[in-house]
């Protein structure tokens, strides 16, 4: 019979993001080869996990076609160097296909059927904009179930921002100037870089190798956040420095049972406490973490109070401070995404899931004091996605002198 383990993230990586289209640096690259390199810089990162015990491998992606289809998780399995009695399966929860990945197989190494796992995203918006060939069925508009912008995300922002007059563009800029700072200081010390697989590129400049993020802007002042355009609708409040941008890029995460983490050596960083998924209206998806996180707050027993570090993504600053408003969290509260988030680095949709959790588990790893950390987001189609993570180096002691 099937027994109740726990479940641990053992580690986890991703490619530098860039920035979507021609003049991106991942123009000439594939979506599928930049999950590949992911994968294989995983693998070599874990020489301890002997590849045939990987029981999935479940890759996301929100648009699934061309180098981004013909189920990613298996192709990719299979060019990564995985041997061939490896499956894998591709999956799509839009901006959270990466988390919803690593929820999945988390379900099943707790269940007991899966030892170790891999899962992650890819999203290249150059290749497949947002949106690329979908048909939405017309009962959408006609029977008024979504409102006529709620697929467009910036429109959803600018709902929240309507919802919530407290939720200022001054606000929002001020927490989106924060990000680039915290992220350019992240850099300086060299905490992003441990968890980035660099890869070789092809521009008109000749070959290449991407070793950092191409959309951060560290120079950026609240006078030039303020003096751009709303693209959503005039005198709006989001702006493309207040927001993600458009991003290529790639996840990969090794997961595992606990004792399979024992049984090969391998020092898990987070353990998994709880995870959730939660729909809300369409027209305002950015407030979906606060139901999700609700629900998986619930599940484990735990309050808000508990929560020593946030990985929010970042896909609208407005949807970031909805959430710390709702929780009655100060815009500048130092547990929220200290390595700064999405605004800074990108969010190429489907991989930012697991981006989230790297660095989440790289600040667990330096600060024994904390015990749970969140990664949560908003999904498109108003959805939010929440999992829970305990910090296997948590240190009583050094709580209390914290």
């Amino acid at each position: 019979m099937a027994h109740q383990a726990d479940v641990v993230f053992v580690d986890g990586v991703r490619t530098p993001f860039g920035k979507a289209g021609e003049k991106g640096m991942y123009w000439n690259t594939r979506a599928d080869d930049l999950v590949v390199k992911a994968i294989v810089g995983l693998l070599e990162r874990n020489p301890n996990v002997p590849k045939d015990r990987i029981d999935d491998v479940a890759i996301a992606a929100t648009t699934q076609t061309g180098d981004q289809g013909l189920t990613l998780g298996r192709t990719a399995a299979i060019l990564a160097g995985l041997p061939k009695t490896v499956p894998g399966f591709s999956i799509d929860r839009m901006c959270a296909g990466a988390m919803t990945a690593a929820a999945m197989v988390s379900g099943s190494i707790g269940y007991g059927m899966y030892d170790f796992a891999i899962a992650g995203g890819v999203e290249h918006m150059g290749h497949h904009p947002m949106g690329s060939g979908v048909d939405p069925n017309p009962r959408f508009l006609s029977e008024r179930l979504v409102g006529e912008d709620a697929l467009v995300m910036g429109a959803t922002a600018e709902r929240i921002h309507d919802r919530f007059p407290q939720l200022t563009k001054e606000r929002s800029d001020r927490f989106a100037l924060a990000s680039q700072q915290k992220t350019a200081a992240a850099y300086a010390a060299g905490k992003i870089q441990q968890d980035l697989v660099s890869v070789a590129i092809r521009t008109e400049q000749g070959w290449g190798l991407a070793t950092h993020d191409e959309v951060m802007r560290p120079e950026t002042t609240l006078e030039g956040l303020a003096a751009l355009k709303t693209p959503f609708r005039p005198h709006g409040r989001v702006t493309a420095g207040n927001a993600s941008g458009l991003n290529d890029g790639a996840t990969a995460a090794l997961l595992a049972s606990g004792d399979a983490a024992k049984e090969f050596g391998l020092a898990p960083k987070m353990k998994l406490v709880s995870f959730a998924f939660a729909g809300v209206d369409p027209e305002i998806m950015g407030i979906g973490p606060i139901p999700a996180t609700e629900k998986a707050l619930r599940k484990a027993g735990l309050s808000i109070d508990d929560i020593d570090l946030f990985e929010m993504n970042e896909a609208f600053a407005v949807q970031v401070l909805s959430f710390m408003d709702h929780y009655g969290i100060d815009d500048e509260d130092p547990r929220i995404n200290p390595w700064g988030g999405a605004i800074a680095v990108g969010h190429p949709l489907a991989s930012s899931g697991v981006r989230l959790m790297n660095q989440l588990a790289s600040q667990f790893a330096e600060r024994p004091e904390l015990r749970y950390g969140i990664t949560s987001m908003c999904v498109g189609l108003g959805q939010g996605g929440t999992m829970i993570w305990e910090n296997p180096n948590f240190d009583k002691k050094a709580k209390k002198r914290a």
